[in-house]
């Protein structure tokens, strides 16, 4: 989820908040539990297209991977590999992380997203107190 946390970091997890297209969330996995980005939710169709993404046909702004893109710039010519279009199952969801290039998430190995592995949205970093910030 680099540049939008970091390693170390510790975070506030709302665990009873309503789900938001763009929340951050923690999800359940096996070993260890993700932080993705929440993309698709039931009954979505997906599609990501020279490095945009495409939410039921309609452009949907990730100013969120701002950082990211620049830092991409001349490394590559996407960030987000074309993928498409897809349509998430009912009681599922679709994810992201904001690092593409490396993220594991429902592109490529995650999958789709039970909603009850779902643990909670990630509200703000706390800690290090330095680094004190709401989580966007």
């Amino acid at each position: 989820m680099d540049p939008t946390l970091h390693d170390e970091e510790k975070i506030f997890v709302n665990k009873f908040e309503e789900l938001d297209r763009g929340d951050v969330v923690i999800i359940r996995g096996d070993e260890k539990n993700y932080v993705k980005r929440l993309i698709g939710f039931p009954g979505d169709e997906l599609e990501m297209k020279d490095d945009q993404l495409y939410i039921n046909g309609q452009q949907w702004d990730e100013d969120y991977l701002a950082e990211n893109r620049k830092a991409a710039d001349g490394i590559v010519s996407k960030l987000t590999g074309d993928f498409g279009p897809l349509t998430v199952p009912s009681d599922h969801y679709y994810v992201m992380g904001d690092n593409r290039l490396v993220s594991r998430d429902s592109r490529n190995g995650l999958g789709f997203i039970e909603k009850e592995r779902i643990i909670g949205v990630s509200k703000f970093v706390w800690y290090p107190f330095t680094s004190m910030r709401k989580v966007e």
